[in-house]
């Protein structure tokens, strides 16, 4: 009789590893599948996403401060890189990322598993093997964690050389002379961004009238005038619907808002629109599962399926696509599963993070949003010009808002652009998850001089009472 699992989980991205963790801390018998070659684990986000992306603009970021050494009394003489050796490095930090990964499930006495994961029955799943080898892993649960890969875009098909995806950009051996990215989200920002800092001629073009356009209106206006003003060109309001390749490079072209021919051309086209749920080969067809129109899984708050005993998270619903909610899902399906009190995820208080330069960071309700639920908004801003250690920094770009309600003061959202935007969001959720008013973060001492006392300003500046501008 084969080994029986409490809960087999089907990928090792931040959903499938997290649950198994935390499924193993609450005393379920866990396994693990993941169909990367050598067991690699982290899925997208660790070895084809957030990591790899965050150890290229953090040296993009590096290079780009040593550039402007002079403005602190400092000198680097013959500045250069050699962008083999930052691809080195980035590809280091994901194996060590990975390998942290695979630590954490012999540390959790997890069962892992490597091969293809495929649902052949109820509590059943058949894993292929690299070898041509097949195993069944009888489970009680089963947790579909497979998250998405790139969406092919008609038209603009993807070569690897000259078109590029977010997965393919990871892995060049050189910086293009120009490039145009296609889509502003956040892969865009943070691309062009890095390419951009390393000398790259980047020019952005978005569908939407602006760029980051989920993002509160104001932060996207402050972004794309930094863009603009280090070099980044912003093309927005534009539909692209044709693309030629030659040997010298790609040429894209369409409308704009008013209806004009347009044509931007460059050697490298890196198309950053359009991801899908990873699930073909994976046996729905065997449970009850049923898919929303966006081919995503429907589930219910608990991210139960529609097929007892099979859950699914992170990408693969239509909940936001990011790692940290994929974690949280993850935990909340294992906590229910081991019988322990579980609460559904407030989606209004999912942070959501670009590391782009600079930074953009955000939790909660926009001012368009909150205006459009019918509250009484009232704003509160603060810029990094006025803080103290953002020039010490020499990162003076961008600001904190503070949107919030005037009958109980309490914050609806926060939204962040500038120095250590993605860490400062922080207290934003904190404050928000135990309904804090305004005049509450205001009353709160921030330390002095720090980036973070900006947030108390905002605060402050909700009642007009900004000491510092």
């Amino acid at each position: 009789m084969a080994e029986q699992f409490d809960v087999a989980i089907i990928g090792s991205g931040p959903g499938g590893y997290v649950a198994a963790v935390r499924g193993a801390q609450v005393g379920l018998k866990v396994a693990i599948i993941e169909k990367e070659k050598d067991m690699r684990m982290g899925g997208t986000c660790g070895l084809r996403g957030c990591i790899p992306t965050k150890a290229l603009l953090n040296a993009a970021h590096l290079y780009e401060k040593a550039g402007h050494f002079e403005k602190f009394g400092l000198s680097v003489e013959n500045l250069s890189f050699d962008f083999e050796k930052v691809q080195k490095y980035k590809s280091d930090v994901v194996a060590k990322n990975s390998a942290g990964v695979s630590y954490l499930m012999k540390k959790n006495k997890v069962t892992t598993f490597n091969g293809f994961g495929k649902i052949v029955g109820k509590g059943k799943i058949e894993v292929a093997m690299a070898d041509g080898k097949k195993e069944i892993v009888e489970a009680k649960n089963i947790i579909i964690a497979t998250g998405s890969v790139v969406r092919p875009i008609p038209g603009f098909e993807v070569d690897g050389k000259q078109v590029v995806n977010s997965d393919q950009i990871l892995e060049l051996n050189h910086v293009p002379k120009s490039m145009i990215v296609m889509g502003s989200g956040a892969v865009g920002v943070e691309f062009a961004s890095v390419y951009h800092r390393f000398g790259c001629d980047t020019t952005v073009i978005e569908l939407m009238d602006r760029i980051v356009p989920l993002e509160d209106a104001e932060v996207s206006k402050e972004l794309q005038r930094v863009f603009k003003k280090n070099g980044i060109k912003c093309e927005t309001g534009i539909k692209l619907d044709k693309m030629t390749k030659s040997k010298s490079g790609v040429k894209v072209s369409g409308k704009n808002a008013k209806g004009e021919d347009v044509t931007f051309e460059a050697e490298m086209l890196l198309v950053a629109v359009g991801r899908m749920p990873y699930l073909e080969g994976l046996g729905l067809e065997n449970t009850k599962v049923v898919k929303n129109p966006r081919g995503t899984l429907k589930v219910n708050e608990y991210c139960e399926t529609d097929e007892p005993n099979v859950y699914a998270i992170g990408d693969v619903i239509d909940t936001a696509w990011l790692a940290h909610l994929a974690s949280k899902e993850g935990c909340l399906v294992v906590e229910k599963i081991a019988g322990k009190k579980v609460e559904p995820i407030k989606h209004n208080l999912v942070p959501n993070c670009t590391y782009c330069d600079p930074e953009v960071a955000s939790v909660g309700l926009t001012e368009a949003k909150a205006k459009e639920a019918g509250y009484d908004v009232k704003i509160g801003k603060f810029p990094f010009s006025a803080s103290g250690k953002a020039r010490i920094l020499g990162e003076t770009d961008g600001f904190i808002k503070i949107v919030s309600e005037k009958k109980y003061d309490e914050v609806l959202g926060v939204h962040i652009i500038g120095p250590h935007a993605t860490e400062l969001l922080a207290e934003a959720c904190v404050a928000m998850a135990l309904e804090a008013t305004a005049e509450s973060i205001a009353n709160t001492i921030h330390a002095h001089p720090t980036v973070s006392e900006s947030m108390m300003e905002a605060a402050e500046g909700v009642h007009d009472l900004t000491i510092h501008l």
